[in-house]
This record gives C-alpha cells, sequence and structure tokens, in this order.
C-alpha cells in the first residue's frame, strides 16, 4: 500500500542545492575562460553535474510516496486471473454448505473429497510431492496446519515443554506463532544451527527458505528430532521441481502456489495416520473445521490450473499458469539484479541452476522473496530503505543481521515497477 508523505528529509533538499551550486561555479567558469581545453573538459563536468543532479530530482519525485514491500501478498497473480475470466467462476446455491461435515468416513471430516481431489491431481502432475499412501489434512492456511502439527507432535506428558527450531534466517512468524499461546506442550529455541542439547525437538525445514530462497534439509543431527517440512514455495514458477518430496509431514498453501491468499486454504501430506487425526483434532477444537466453500472455490482453482496443461485445447490464448509465474518471475528477479548491479550498495545471493523435471528447462530457484544485503557504510539495511519510502523487513526478524531485509517481489507490477526505479536510483548513487 501507498501514501503520500508531506515533506522530504531536509538533507536531501541541501544536496539538491549544493549541486546547483557547483553546477552553476562550472557554468560561470565555463562562461569566463574562452581556452579551448577548459571548455572541453568545462562542459564534461557540466555533464557530470547534470547527471547527478537530474539523478537527484528523480530519486526526490520517486519517493514521494511509501512502498510497502514488507509482507508477501501475492497481488502479482491478479493479471493472469483476470484473462482466465469465468473459468474460475464458482456458483453455490444457498442450500450448499449447510452441514459442518463433508466426508464423515475420513479422518478429516471436514476435508471436501473435491479439494482432495485436485490437490491430489495438481501434486501428481507437477511431481514436486508423493501423494500415495498419504493423508491429507486441510487448514485455513498453513499456518493453522503448522500450529496443528505441533500438537499432534508434542507429548501431553512430557516433564519439559518440547523445542522448536529452525535454521537462521527462519521464517520470521515461527518465534511469533510459537509463543503466542505460551504453550505448556513447546517452546520457541531459535536457531538450528546452534542448537546441540541431547533433548527432542522439532526441526521445522522451509524450502525453498523464506526468507533467502535457498533449498534447505535438516540441520540438527540429534537422535530425538522430529521434522516438520514447510513446502509453501516448492512450486515450478519459484524453483526447478528436481525431485518429489516423500517427508513424514509437508505443508502447502493456496496463496504462495496460486496467489489466492484471500481463500486463506492450505493442506498437509501427513504419512502417519495417527499424526493426521491428531492434526485433525486440534483443528475441530479450534475452529470446527475448515470452511467448505473456501475449499470448493480452491478445489476449482487447482483443477483448472491442471487443465491448462492436461487440456491446452481450451486454452488456447491463455499460457499455462507455471509457466507464466516462471516467466513473471523471472522477469522481476532479471530487473532486481539489473537494478543492483548499477552499484556496490547492494548484492543478493546467487542460486544454483538446475534442470527442472516438471518443465524440462534449466533456471535457478526465483524465490518470491529477495534477501537483500546492504553493504559499504549502511548498517541497518531496513532503516536505510524506510528513509526513502521502501518498506521491506529487517533481518533481525529472521534471527540475521540488520544489514539484510527481505523484500517481497510479487506484489503488483505498478508497485514493483516502482520499487525496481527507486533501487536503481539508490544504487547508481553509490553514496548512501
Amino acid at each position: 500500500m501507498m501514501r503520500n508523505q508531506k515533506f522530504m528529509p531536509a538533507i536531501k533538499h541541501l544536496l539538491v542545492i549544493s549541486i546547483a551550486i557547483n553546477a552553476g561555479l562550472v557554468l560561470k567558469l565555463l562562461h569566463d575562460n574562452n581556452g579551448h581545453e577548459w571548455a572541453t573538459n568545462g562542459m564534461n563536468e557540466v555533464r557530470v553535474a547534470k547527471d547527478v543532479f537530474h539523478g537527484v530530482q528523480n530519486l526526490s519525485r520517486a519517493t514521494d510516496q511509501y512502498i510497502n514491500l514488507d509482507h508477501g501478498d501475492p497481488t502479482m497473480y491478479e493479471v493472469y486471473w483476470k484473462q482466465m475470466g469465468d473459468r474460475t467462476t464458482l456458483v453455490l446455491s444457498g442450500w450448499q454448505s449447510i452441514s459442518y461435515f463433508s466426508d464423515t468416513k475420513n479422518h478429516c471430516w471436514f476435508l471436501e473429497p473435491s479439494f482432495a481431489n485436485a490437490v491430489t491431481r495438481l501434486h501428481n502432475l507437477v511431481g514436486n510431492a508423493q501423494t500415495r499412501s498419504y493423508h491429507i489434512v486441510v487448514g485455513t492456511g498453513s499456518t493453522q496446519l503448522f500450529q496443528a502439527a505441533l500438537y499432534a507432535l508434542c507429548p501431553s506428558n512430557a516433564p519439559e515443554p518440547m523445542s522448536i527450531v529452525s535454521a537462521a534466517p527462519f521464517y520470521s512468524s515461527y518465534p511469533l506463532i510459537i509463543d503466542c499461546l505460551k504453550s505448556g506442550l513447546y517452546k520457541w529455541k531459535g536457531d538450528a544451527s546452534k542448537f546441540n542439547k541431547g533433548e527432542p525437538y522439532i526441526e521445522l525445514v522451509t524450502s525453498p527458505n523464506n526468507p533467502d530462497g535457498s533449498i534447505r534439509q535438516a540441520v540438527v543431527n540429534g537422535s530425538g528430532g522430529i521434522l516438520v517440512h514447510d513446502l509453501a514455495y516448492y512450486w515450478p514458477q519459484y524453483t526447478p521441481i528436481s525431485f518429489q518430496a516423500d517427508h513424514d509431514i509437508m505443508l502447502f498453501t493456496v496463496s504462495k502456489s496460486t496467489g489466492h491468499a484471500g481463500i486463506r486454504i492450505g493442506w498437509a501430506l501427513v504419512k502417519d495416520k495417527e499424526v493426521a487425526k491428531k492434526m485433525t483434532k486440534f483443528i475441530e477444537i479450534s475452529s470446527i473445521g475448515v470452511s467448505k466453500d473456501s475449499q470448493l472455490r480452491a478445489a476449482k482453482i487447482l483443477d483448472v490450473i491442471a487443465d491448462t496443461y492436461e487440456h491446452t485445447e481450451k486454452f488456447d490464448k491463455v499460457k499455462p499458469f507455471f509457466h507464466y509465474g516462471n516467466n513473471e518471475m523471472a522477469r522481476r528477479w532479471r530487473q532486481l539484479r539489473s537494478a543492483v548491479n548499477k552499484g556496490q550498495t547492494f548484492s543478493l545471493p546467487d542460486f544454483p541452476v538446475e534442470k527442472c523435471n516438471f518443465s524440462g528447462q534449466r533456471f535457478g530457484t526465483q524465490p518470491a522473496f529477495a534477501w537483500l544485503k546492504c553493504e559499504k557504510a549502511v548498517n541497518d539495511c531496513e532503516s536505510f530503505l524506510r528513509k526513502h519510502n521502501i518498506l521491506t523487513r529487517s533481518g533481525t526478524q529472521f534471527g540475521s543481521s540488520k544489514r539484510y531485509v527481505r523484500i517481497s517481489l510479487i506484489s503488483h507490477k505498478e508497485e514493483y515497477d516502482e520499487f525496481i526505479q527507486r533501487l536503481s536510483l539508490l544504487s547508481s548513487m553509490d553514496t548512501p
């Protein structure tokens, strides 16, 4: 979201005035001296002064509004779904979704069969996760499923709360969610790479990782550990699908796979039936199930995505969904790297190139977030960018340094392009 700012920092005005005065002096010297050599050199100096002056003017105009890239709001996908027209339209009659129950024969009794079928179909198409012999648990986003997994995995009669860890930089909401209710079942213990206690623990493995986009594996080698894999971004628009995941508990969400964050639907693939039952019990207690309407709409969307690949004749003028997403993420990362490479103020991580088993293409991970580092004299990257009205999330919230920030790359095109323009100016000035 963007809003007007009434005043710009005084230092920016002083810089403009200083440049204008110096440019004026150069012009005066050029006018007063008839020497050809001085005229040539003088004109070069004038050009430099004008370039810097216009750069500062452009930066001043660009920073009149806030750009909020703190949240991962996936509005990037709005353009794609608009062009799909009524293909994803779903009409529900007033008599539908009356009952609490969806499928009483299923351990997850509020799971809509059509949603379960759509999830299985999409995973089988993409090849990013094994579904055979897995139990599907639906939740209100992956956040509720994450809490349900902790509830299911932590023994209620343990003498001490179970330790929860994740390798830094870790997802910033993990400690907030875990510490929110001050549960006696579990406690946040921070960076997994620093955890070496001989006690039971749960390690959260996010891959690709939020915030830095790295492909992750478990870090702790303890014998009493349990792993929960958050695979929200393991989709072919963000990273090559190089293997079919088959972990004990895998969490996914509609918000990052299709861009429909407002539906608030996620799902877990769980090997152990008893764990799936306990996760279901948590959701039953906390929200008495999950919205049927949201599940039905999500099922429709997932099926349409699969249709763009399996029934291409119906979508001759529309690019298949994951190909569209991959191209758009590639474009945004090209823009971002180009902006950063204009100077030495910022840096970005590099990602290895791999073949994607789904698309057959070779490319490097192009995450939904950029893990940007401020170099040189900038010690607090979030504060530095905030001065130029770019709102980001500090690395300190991810268990890392304040030299880093997480930047969302999946906002509206207009907002993202303005951010790129502003970052390019900051980078090219190279004097924070």
